[in-house]
């Protein structure tokens, strides 16, 4: 006559955890393996217009800070503080709109030479600033200032109405405030019109601040004429209206 033998409610316990154990382990691997797959790949400026906008954005700021700690002034270290704060939130939007982030682009953003200008009789301090007067592609020496005055950028020479900085592209600063425009070209108080030829929309803007580029728009102003979910104009015209 055969004995059956049973397990006992230990064994039988330890046995069943272990089985769930091996299953649970399995599925959470499975999980693991699916999620990595699924994981979206970040575009990078090559792959999309939004991205390229966000990557051109971060790239003239950085032209910006690199020309204010190549030729600082007194006002430099808080301007290059707020332009990578300003950079800080363009990777934001990078992160948001599924882009590589930190990814940073040169705006195609040609520097126009001005003729170079006689200093005033007069003015004979003055002078040794004369072989920096058509260099408009110095962001540095734009942003210093107390060299606001002096600061001979090319477009001061632009009269109102003249359409200006030919070729370039526009996109934003990523600075906040009300409708406003940065530039190294033409001096704080200077009103600029940018027309988007894609959509037909305008704005007209005041100079307030230096940034590393011809024109740059801020948020609030870059809103008033950008076409839905893209960061960058290609075909602008940029008009000196005041």
């Amino acid at each position: 006559m055969s004995r059956r033998r049973t397990l006992g409610p230990k064994k039988t316990i330890a046995l069943l955890v272990g089985a769930a154990a091996v299953v649970g382990g399995g599925a959470f691997a499975m999980a693991n393996t699916s999620s990595a797959a699924q994981a979206p790949k970040a575009l990078s400026a090559g792959d999309s217009t939004v991205c390229l906008g966000l990557a051109t954005a971060i790239g003239n700021n950085q032209a910006f800070i690199a020309g204010q700690r190549a030729n600082p002034d007194a006002q430099s270290a808080a301007r290059i503080a707020n332009r990578e704060a300003v950079i800080a939130q363009i990777q934001v939007q990078q992160k948001a709109s599924g882009c590589t982030v930190g990814e940073s682009a040169q705006g195609s953003q040609p520097a126009q030479t001005a003729p170079a200008q006689t200093a005033p009789a007069g003015n004979a301090g003055a002078a040794g600033n004369t072989g920096n007067a058509g260099n408009a592609g110095n962001a540095g020496n734009a942003g210093n200032a107390g060299n606001a005055g002096n600061a001979g950028n090319a477009g001061n020479g632009a009269a109102a109405g003249q359409q200006v900085c030919n070729g370039s592209t526009v996109t934003l600063s990523g600075e906040g405030g009300a409708p406003a425009a940065s530039s190294n070209q033409f001096p704080s108080g200077t009103k600029l019109k940018v027309t988007n030829l894609d959509n037909n929309k305008s704005t007209t803007v005041t100079v307030t601040s230096v940034s590393g580029s011809c024109v740059l728009l801020n948020n609030a102003a870059f809103e008033q004429v950008r076409e839905p979910g893209k960061f960058l104009i290609r075909r602008a015209v940029i008009q000196k209206v005041g």
